[in-house]
């Protein structure tokens, strides 16, 4: 594509943003071209960076083409994703623009999959959700430890979060978004199910796990996390012919287990009450976030047990604060790889392990997140 830009970054006015543009000011080479984009040009430019400034409104579809016809990348922080999300990727779908975002809501994910899936295929645009901590550290983890197991044989494969981190306004704000739309998250999936053809000749299963005691307890983590790994599944032979993965909340004691479930389900259900969520919205602050000191006291580690063909390997993805400062340099490679590395040349909706794989594992270990076999 012959076009002003490699990278365009849409939303850095806000604090994940912001975190993301500072990244790629640091890691983009002398050569990358690269801009910043919103409808409000005075924040942007009050970061400043010296990259070019572009104005564009997530409610402005003519603006978000225009956008997505000047870049070969666009990245998008602005969310909830489900509410403000789709008109871009409508954009990007039409232009040909490869798409990035941190979405975690599995809502959003299957209405791109039922409405833009065919044309960004045909267009050649790669519309890649969830390039943060949801959901990297799972689909690259996952497709690291398929790929140290034996190939053509029935795969199963467990994921382990420890996690330590306090999240921003804007995360706690699509959290509530999530949990007050349950109705029309089931209706989305169920027409993703309808939509898109299973694999020939194998089967996929992937979910939170049960509640099980291993060294510690592991809680169902009901994320978009497994979601993601099973489309990743369902793209790649290399997973085998009977693939199972499931994902889990680490703690320590039982007690711990049963306060984080209790907890959950409370908010879960105050959720659903228009009365109680509007209160819960009130309480957060889009655009605010932990502060550095804080960030740099929290960690995350997932471990994953795979078996397969009479084999089993223990792997680990590790690396620093998850929500803001890994998930900001997670995004910020993901746009770097799909702007310059060799990526297979599949189009359409896809997952960072189906659209980058291998080159974007790599890019993440050089960037410390680390990407090891325990045993």
């Amino acid at each position: 594509m012959d076009r002003p830009f490699d990278i365009v970054l849409f939303g850095a006015s806000g604090f994940t943003g912001a975190l993301t543009a500072a990244y790629l000011a640091r890691a983009a080479g002398p050569g990358t071209r690269w801009a910043l984009a919103g409808r409000d040009r005075a924040k942007l430019e009050r970061l400043g960076l010296d990259v070019p400034v572009l104005v564009a409104d997530a409610t402005d579809a003519a603006s978000l083409a225009e956008l997505a016809r000047r870049t070969r990348v666009l990245a998008t922080t602005v969310g909830p994703y489900a509410l403000h999300g789709e008109p871009l990727v409508a954009a990007c779908a039409d232009a040909g623009t490869h798409y990035l975002d941190l979405t975690g809501e599995q809502e959003f994910v299957d209405r791109v999959y039922v409405r833009h899936h065919d044309r960004a295929a045909r267009s050649g645009a790669k519309l890649v959700h969830a390039c943060g901590f949801d959901s990297i550290p799972w689909d690259l983890g996952v497709l690291y430890t398929v790929t140290r197991l034996p190939a053509g044989v029935p795969l199963r494969i467990s994921g382990f979060l420890r996690v330590h981190g306090r999240p921003s306004g804007g995360t706690a704000a699509t959290v509530l978004t999530v949990l007050g739309r349950a109705r029309q998250a089931a209706e989305q999936a169920a027409q993703r199910r309808s939509a898109e053809p299973a694999p020939k000749g194998r089967t996929v299963s992937s979910g939170p796990g049960g509640l099980r005691h291993v060294g510690g307890w592991a809680l169902p983590m009901p994320t978009v996390d497994p979601h993601i790994v099973g489309y990743s599944a369902r793209l790649l032979d290399r997973y085998g012919p009977d693939f199972t993965y499931r994902q889990h909340y680490a703690v320590r004691t039982l007690p711990r287990a049963l306060a984080t479930v209790a907890g959950a389900g409370a908010v879960a259900a105050l959720a659903q009450l228009p009365p109680a969520r509007r209160w819960m919205q009130g309480r957060v602050r889009p655009g605010e976030g932990p502060s550095p000191a804080r960030r740099a006291k929290s960690w995350f580690k997932v471990t994953f047990l795979g078996e397969g063909g009479g084999e089993r390997v223990v792997t680990e993805v590790a690396g620093g604060d998850p929500g803001y400062d890994e998930t900001a340099k997670m995004l910020a490679e993901s746009a770097l790889c799909l702007a310059f590395d060799d990526v297979p040349e599949r189009a359409g909706q896809l997952t960072t392990a189906s659209a980058m794989g291998r080159p974007l594992i790599e890019r993440l270990h050089r960037a410390g997140i680390t990407f090891r076999v325990v045993q």
